[in-house]
């Protein structure tokens, strides 16, 4: 949903001016805006061996006083959390009451126990969308790029509004949103942010609730519909199917002398196949009531006559074939989703989806046992196996044992790797076209980043630059060679021996120090890491052009960056080290200064999501300090224990600092990972 800035202030003034001269418009803003709400969701989708975490922003509407809020399934259907924006401007979390693919529908539900204000929801209501004509005003509500709500002013084009083979279809999750919804069509402009706000007619009533663009026209839900589904989410969570297998089009062309809807195909183990019904059958009813396509726009009819059979009940199918009347017993079953959500394990670095009916279909399955893989992570464990594992391939067991979902899939790996802390190779059985391959993969618990030991080096604090003839020349010295001293570090050798910026260091225990090139830059330091860690050298120097001898102890070098210990969290997305020297010196720290340096953030973590960047100095989690790698380990760790609604780190930041605040979705983070 790409947004326009430009272009919505201008409209705004239009919608402005129209109000003045339609009082009407002004009517039915103000029955309306109230109930507007602004949906921020952190969504969820696998890519890349993970669950991808996404931020967007969405509109709603309130649709009863128990603060169920009607959206799109494409803004709430895969959230993880909400926060929503009323009116009022109150910030209140909501939670998902269930979601419709097929409708691009979705209810999520206030919790209205965080609200401050303790009037009456202000509640929306609807409108009769079969009674919606083209020409009709019609109002686009919402908020539009995350902004406050807003409206604009339009016409209804068409009340009949399907996707075309030259448009293409929609798929949402694997359904085809088509297949059961005509949009009303109108030039009402909606933005990105605006999906899931209600379409207005005159009177203050939704009449639709906007989802799609196509061309300069936006495409609304009709209302009708919005409320049969919104109803039964907010009763079961979600919306019962039936379903018979039967794929479905328009009469052709040619057969425009007949009546009832063109059968295109069978799937296989189906009621329809078991009933009988066969490709190039032309259906004429169900249980006695008539059905008939010959245009697109009449497709979403014959779905909602045959999702709305009842489940479990015989039914007669009469059809015509070969031109002779037919007919078939049908017994519909419960429709189930054509594709399993996807989760993921860390163990594996992959997403899995378990087979239904259709997908075991797709993948030549005659029955439902096994996990297909639906993303790995480069790199990872199944990229690495022998032979490697891909996505699209269908795990059948582990470590011998048969696997039949997901759930026994997590379960015979928290088996075969139990107890150990490194990753262990595994037997995995695959099923790769017709084909049954084994191949061994290492699984196990991801290892903490690991730091070599270092060797103590000496270390005066000191830095330097080479005493070239051209500068010695210009500084009017006389010496050939040695080092000019350009930074004194503090709490070192060379701080406690009164070095100063500007000295230039000419001997070391009375040995020349040779550095005349630029080549030299390091001999200097070359040379004194030679001494040990506790040894003390004597230096002969040049103050403002004055000979000085100092003594100086050396002190081993503090550990750079890449030494220092660190802590990857999968969890949260992101990895950070403890402050170093290094990092107090080129950050202009106090000395005392502690806590862990950001040095990288998953792209689309929950870390990411909150603002963490790389660099950024974590100085508290939820109030615990964080001094080091350690201290932010155990930080991480009290949060997945004891699961607060709210994380909150505080960060230092360039020269300033600021706190991030996030609600991470416990349920799902612990389902990703295993340990």
């Amino acid at each position: 949903m790409r947004t326009l800035l430009f272009l919505w202030f201008p409209l705004w003034l239009c919608a402005q001016e129209s109000q003045k001269q339609r009082p009407e418009v002004t009517q039915a803003i103000a029955k309306m805006a109230d109930t507007i709400v602004r949906i921020e969701v952190i969504s969820e989708e696998g890519e890349d061996g993970r669950m991808r975490r996404d931020h967007a922003v969405g509109s709603g509407s309130i649709i009863d006083a128990q603060g169920n809020v009607l959206t799109n399934y494409h803004v709430a259907g895969r959230g993880a959390t909400f926060l929503c924006r009323l009116a009022n401007r109150e910030e209140i979390p909501a939670t998902l009451v269930g979601a419709d693919a097929m409708t691009d529908l979705a209810v999520i539900r206030l919790d209205l126990s965080r609200r401050r204000s303790k009037e009456p929801l202000p509640v929306a209501e609807f409108g009769d969308s079969s009674l919606v004509s083209a020409g009709d005003t019609v109002l686009s509500m919402g908020c539009p790029a995350g902004l406050n709500q807003s409206v604009t002013l339009g016409i209804v084009a068409n009340n009949q509004m399907v996707m075309t083979r030259f448009v293409g279809d929609m798929d949402l999750d694997g359904e085809s949103v088509g297949e059961l919804v005509r949009w009303i069509g109108h030039d009402a402009i909606i933005f990105g942010g605006n999906s899931g706000g209600p379409l207005v007619n005159a009177f203050g009533k939704i009449v639709g609730v906007n989802e799609i663009g196509v061309g300069s026209l936006g495409g609304a839900i009709p209302a009708n519909t919005a409320r049969a589904v919104a109803a039964e989410l907010i009763r079961h969570g979600k919306i019962s199917r039936s379903w018979t297998g039967i794929e479905a089009r328009s009469l052709l062309r040619s057969q425009a002398d007949k009546h009832g809807v063109l059968v295109g195909g069978v799937l296989a183990n189906s009621p329809a196949e078991r009933a009988g019904i066969k490709a190039g059958d032309v259906i004429t009813a169900f249980d006695g009531t008539s059905v008939h396509a010959d245009c697109a726009e009449q497709m979403p009819d014959f779905h909602r006559a045959e999702c709305g059979l009842v489940i479990g009940k015989e039914i007669d199918v009469t059809l015509l074939r070969n031109n002779q009347p037919v007919v078939v017993r049908l017994t519909p079953v419960e429709r189930e989703a054509r594709v399993a959500r996807e989760v993921a394990l860390s163990t594996w670095g992959a997403t899995f989806r378990d087979l239904t009916t259709v997908s075991a279909l797709v993948n030549h399955r005659q029955d439902r046992k096994g996990v297909l893989v639906h993303s790995r992570r480069e790199g990872g464990p199944l990229a690495a196996a022998k032979p490697e594992i891909n996505e699209r391939d269908l795990i059948v067991s582990v470590a011998g044992h048969p696997v039949a979902n997901f759930a026994e899939l997590r379960a015979r790996t928290l088996e075969a790797t139990k107890g150990s802390a490194d990753p262990v190779p595994v037997l995995i059985g695959v099923r790769r076209g017709e084909a049954e391959i084994l191949s061994v993969a290492r699984l196990g618990p991801e290892p903490e980043p690991t730091t070599v030991p270092r060797v103590p080096k000496a270390w005066a604090g000191l830095a330097t630059q080479v005493l070239t003839p051209e500068l010695a020349k210009a500084l009017d010295l006389t010496v050939r060679s040695g080092v000019r001293v350009t930074q004194v570090l503090p709490s070192s050798g060379a701080a406690e021996a009164g070095i100063l910026m500007g000295d230039i260091l000419l001997k070391l225990d009375g040995k020349v120090i040779t550095s005349r090139r630029q080549e030299d830059a390091d001999s200097f330091g070359t040379i004194l890491r030679e001494y040990p860690v506790d040894a003390t050298v004597e230096l002969d120097l040049l103050r403002e052009g004055k000979p000085l001898t100092v003594k100086m102890a050396l002190r081993e070098r503090p550990a750079p960056a890449p030494e220092l210990p660190s802590v990857r969290d999968i969890r949260l997305g992101f990895t950070a080290r403890s402050l170093g020297f290094d990092d107090r010196v080129d950050r202009g720290l106090r000395e005392s200064a502690q806590g862990a340096v950001v040095t990288k953030v998953e792209r689309s973590s929950w870390a990411d999501l909150a603002g963490l960047r790389i660099s950024d100095i974590l100085v508290s989690v939820n109030s615990q300090p964080i001094t080091d790698n350690v201290s932010l380990r155990k930080a991480l760790d009290t949060l997945f224990k004891e699961r607060p609604q709210h994380v909150v780190f505080q960060i230092e930041r360039g020269i300033t600092g600021t706190f991030l605040e996030f609600e991470p979705n416990w349920d799902v983070l612990e389902e990703s990972s295993l340990k």
